[in-house]
């Protein structure tokens, strides 16, 4: 796929997955989540061409820019989507499939400092809740759906939904 077919891609990708988006000219102009993703697309290429202290430095660029941080040694599908996305991190190993969705403040994130597989690897069409953490080299079945402020660290099967439990009033004394 040519560099502006993936980019109408990932436009029109907005329009479809962001009941709030009205148009490509303000999704171009105004979506940090499609500004990280175009960054990392660049931020990767440098990578996979042993570019990786480039890679490492507009990464960082982006991240200043954007408040999302995605390793450039990610590897990402198509028509993923983040959105508001400020504080989302997504690690070196991590695996993102086709027609993800993200939401602020998510993690992808390690459990280990040894140079081995550390980060999530989340497969087809999940959709991931505001804050959730999804710690370690653990895999999210297609088609799951994990709710805000959720911890996963351990692999869902195919079409799960996870929930973190809801904050409940406590009595003072």
């Amino acid at each position: 796929m040519s560099i502006f077919k993936g980019m109408k891609e990932d436009l029109d990708n907005a329009l479809v997955k962001d009941p709030a988006a009205r148009n490509r000219i303000e999704v171009f102009l105004a979506y940090p989540g499609l500004h990280a993703l175009w960054g990392y697309r660049i931020a990767n290429f440098l990578w996979r061409v042993k570019l990786k202290l480039a890679a490492r430095i507009y990464a960082n660029w982006v991240r200043t820019a954007t408040g999302i941080e995605i390793h450039p040694a990610a590897i990402i599908g198509r028509r993923f989507f983040i959105d508001h996305g400020m504080g989302v991190v997504i690690g070196e190993t991590a695996i993102i499939g086709n027609n993800v969705t993200i939401y602020q403040g998510v993690t992808l994130g390690g459990r280990s400092l040894q140079k081995i597989k550390r980060h999530p690897t989340i497969q087809d069409n999940v959709i991931i809740g505001a804050g959730a953490k999804i710690l370690g080299p653990i895999v999210i079945g297609a088609g799951s759906k994990i709710g805000a402020g959720a911890i996963i660290i351990e692999d869902l099967k195919v079409n799960s939904v996870m929930v973190a439990k809801t904050a409940e009033e406590i009595e003072r004394k």
